[in-house]
C-alpha cells in the first residue's frame, strides 16, 4: 500500500490572483484550487518519493473572514485523514492572516495520539499565484519536504525557509515573504534545499490534554470570547457596550485583554473588567509586547488570570477552556 501525503486546501493568498502579475497586493484571495497550487510545485513527484498526493479543497476562504465552521470542517478531514493508516502527513495551503490561530487551535482540538507520529503542517504565501515571483510554490514544496522528513510530528508551519511550532508562530509583518516569527523560541528549524536542518526538537504531543468535540461545540454554539486591548486613555465605554449584549449576539462568556508591559491595564478599563467578571465572564489578561509573557502578578491584576500566549491565541485557548466546563 502505497502512503499518502494528503493536502488540503482553505484558499488563501496562496491561491489568488490579480488582474496583472506585477500586482502584490491588489488581488483576490482563494481563487484556485489545491489541485492548481500543486501542479505549479516544482519536484513535487521527486519530493515525495513513492507516496501519493491527495488533493482536497476544504473550503475556499481570504483568511480574514475565516468562521468557526471552517475550523471545525478542517478538524473534520484532519481527524479522517490522520486516522487512516495509509496517510502519512496532511499539508494545509492556509492564508496569512489567520494561520497562526488555526495552527493553534489545531495543536489543541486534535487528539494527541493522531499527532504522536504525523506532521499537520500549515504553509501559506504572501504574494498571490498570478505574480511574477510568487512564493507559493517554494512554500509549498518546503512544507512537502517538511511532511515527509524522518520524525517529523505535531503542528507545524512553514514559510519563507523558516519551521515554526503551532504554539510561538506569530504573522509579524504585513508585506515581507519572510512575515512569520517564533519570538525568543526562535523556529524550529530551517528547509534548505530540500533538506531539513532542526535548530529545536519538534513537539511532543500532551496526552493529558483532550481532543477538542467540535461537533458538540457547533450543536451548543462557540464560547464568545473577545480581545480588548490596553493603551493610554482607554476607558470602559467599550466594555460596557460588550456587556450589554446586543440582540442576536451569543452571550459574552469571556475576555481577553491584551495589557500593556507586563500584562498592565488601565484603571478605568480595569473597573469595567472586575465588573464584567462579577457577572461571570472570564477574564484572561496578556501582555500586547510582541516578546516575552506576562510575569509575576502587579499588585493591580492579581484578579485575573493569565495565559502565557498572544492574544488571539489566549482567545482560542480561554474558548475552548469555558467549552470543556461546560
Amino acid at each position: 500500500m502505497a502512503e499518502i501525503v494528503a493536502f488540503l486546501g482553505m484558499g488563501g493568498t496562496i491561491a489568488g490572483t490579480a488582474q496583472s502579475a506585477d500586482d502584490n497586493v491588489g488581488y483576490t484571495a482563494a481563487q484556485l484550487g489545491v489541485q492548481n497550487l500543486l501542479q505549479s510545485v516544482p519536484g513535487l513527484t521527486r519530493i515525495l518519493g513513492a507516496r501519493q498526493a491527495l488533493a482536497e479543497q476544504v473550503c475556499q476562504i481570504d483568511s480574514k473572514d475565516l468562521m468557526h465552521a471552517d475550523w471545525a470542517a478542517l478538524l473534520g478531514r484532519l481527524k479522517h485523514n490522520l486516522a487512516r493508516p495509509d496517510v502519512r502527513a496532511v499539508v494545509i495551503t492556509h492564508g496569512t492572516d489567520t494561520l497562526e490561530e488555526t495552527a493553534y487551535f489545531l495543536s489543541r482540538a486534535l487528539a494527541p495520539e493522531l499527532l504522536a507520529h504525523k506532521p499537520v503542517v500549515l504553509t501559506c504565501a504572501m504574494r498571490p499565484a498570478s505574480s511574477l515571483n510568487p512564493d507559493g510554490p517554494g512554500n509549498l514544496a518546503d512544507a512537502a519536504t517538511l511532511a515527509v522528513w524522518p520524525g517529523v510530528r505535531g503542528v507545524l508551519v512553514v514559510c519563507g525557509g523558516k519551521i515554526h511550532g503551532a504554539a510561538q508562530v506569530q504573522k509579524v509583518h504585513p508585506y515581507r515573504v519572510d512575515a512569520f516569527d517564533s519570538g525568543e523560541a526562535g523556529p524550529l528549524g530551517l528547509v534548505e534545499e530540500g533538506r531539513v536542518r532542526l535548530l529545536a526538537d519538534f513537539p511532543r504531543a500532551d496526552h493529558g490534554q483532550a481532543a477538542v468535540d467540535v461537533e458538540a461545540l457547533q450543536a451548543k454554539g462557540w464560547p464568545r470570547v473577545e480581545i480588548l486591548l490596553s493603551h493610554a486613555g482607554a476607558g470602559g465605554g467599550l466594555l460596557r457596550a460588550l456587556l450589554r449584549e446586543p440582540e442576536g449576539e451569543a452571550p459574552l462568556r469571556g475576555i481577553v485583554v491584551a495589557g500593556t508591559g507586563n500584562g498592565t491595564i488601565h484603571r478605568e478599563m480595569d473597573a469595567g473588567l472586575l465588573l464584567a467578571q462579577a457577572r461571570g465572564v472570564r477574564v484572561v489578561r496578556v501582555s500586547r509586547c510582541a516578546y516575552g509573557q506576562v510575569v509575576g502578578d502587579a499588585p493591580e491584576a492579581v484578579a485575573f488570570s493569565k495565559y502565557a500566549l498572544s492574544a488571539v491565541k489566549a482567545r482560542i485557548a480561554l474558548m475552548l477552556d469555558i467549552a470543556s466546563e461546560a
